[in-house]
């Protein structure tokens, strides 16, 4: 049911005129009838006068489907910094109770694990201004530092807090119970490099094998033999690779990322480049986020504001991003970086 033939069907159960509704509103009796009529449709400010009117919530004055709200939902973790906390009790009772009728179905628990990712992003971003404060008072407190890295994603020393022994092994029993997932793989090597368990890994990418057949196995191969300290072995794995997939966007992508953290700037730039110029339209932003973070950390501040203003540019032209936290948080970084 289209928002207009809900507002006739509210009307007419409560028994008041087009005129008497126009009135209560402040708008025009013709501003109603083309409302009804779905020749128009309300201005979004007058949702919450309508909706306190009929005595029902926003919600019910689009009627809206099942996916459609969960369409609503993922639309607001991308468009809003800050989520209203009555919005996401509201939409979290909705998630629950979907994910009860329907066993089978995984998206309404992929929104909420989305949605609390959100809201502990919003708490990290907080305990990061109030650590940062803290330190601006007594620079020497260790434990202000502590919550000031552990808010901001840093690395800390101790390995008994910073390794990844609950994931890995959960996604070791993930694994035996779907061995033809290759994105589990993917994630579990991520986990061991990181932690050294570079024997494990390898046993791994092994039984990752029969299920890849693309370049992810040589990366990994290549990521690998890398953290093992043959960095010569792995550049001759990763060459081969880009070899054989010369058109792969993802194979330019994943070189940026090695030739950065080999502090090799300008030719993860000339990779994150080839692999934006290689992709299909619509085009995702992370290779000239990643180009804008390169030039910032070379001082070149101007090719960084390019780059993100490039994204911005393709955020409205492919993805018809205009408005909203995705295209706002870039702007703010234009902001920052100008202000340099």
């Amino acid at each position: 049911m289209e928002l207009g033939n809900q507002i006739k069907t509210l009307r007419l159960q409560r028994g008041v005129t087009q005129e008497a509704l126009a009135q209560h509103l402040n708008v025009s009796p013709q501003a109603v009838s083309k409302w009804e009529r779905e020749a128009a449709l309300p201005d979004v400010q007058l949702l919450p006068a309508i909706s306190t009117y009929f005595g029902v919530t926003i919600d019910a004055l689009f009627a809206l489907s099942d996916e459609t709200r969960m369409e609503r939902i993922q639309n607001m973790l991308w468009d809003e910094r800050v989520l209203d906390p009555a919005a996401v009790e509201r939409d979290r009772v909705f998630l629950l109770e979907k994910a009860r009728r329907e066993p089978d179905n995984g998206r309404p628990y992929e929104l909420l694990a989305d949605m609390e990712n959100h809201l502990a992003e919003e708490h990290r971003v907080r305990a990061a201004e109030y650590a940062k404060e803290s330190l601006n008072r007594e620079p020497m407190s260790k434990d202000a530092h502590d919550e000031l890295v552990h808010a901001m994603g840093g690395k800390l020393a101790d390995w008994c807090y910073t390794n990844h022994r609950e994931l890995i092994r959960w996604y070791e029993v993930f694994l035996e119970k779907h061995p033809d997932c290759r994105g589990g793989y993917l994630w579990l090597l991520d986990q061991l490099i990181d932690d050294g368990r570079l024997d494990e890994a390898r046993t791994w990418l092994e039984r990752m094998g029969p299920v890849d057949g693309t370049f992810r196995t040589p990366l990994y191969r290549g990521l690998i033999a890398w953290a093992a300290g043959d960095r010569d072995g792995a550049m001759a794995v990763w060459e081969q690779m880009c070899r054989d997939w010369p058109d792969e966007w993802l194979v330019w992508y994943s070189m940026g990322d090695v030739m950065i953290r080999t502090g090799q700037h300008g030719k993860a730039k000339e990779n994150y480049r080839r692999a934006f110029d290689f992709q299909p339209p619509p085009k995702y932003v992370d290779c000239l986020e990643s180009i804008a973070q390169v030039c910032e950390l070379e001082g070149d501040i101007p090719g960084a504001v390019a780059a993100l203003e490039e994204e911005v540019a393709l955020l409205a032209e492919q993805w018809d991003t205009r408005t909203g936290e995705t295209v706002d948080k870039v702007r703010r970084e234009i902001s920052r970086l100008k202000a340099l």
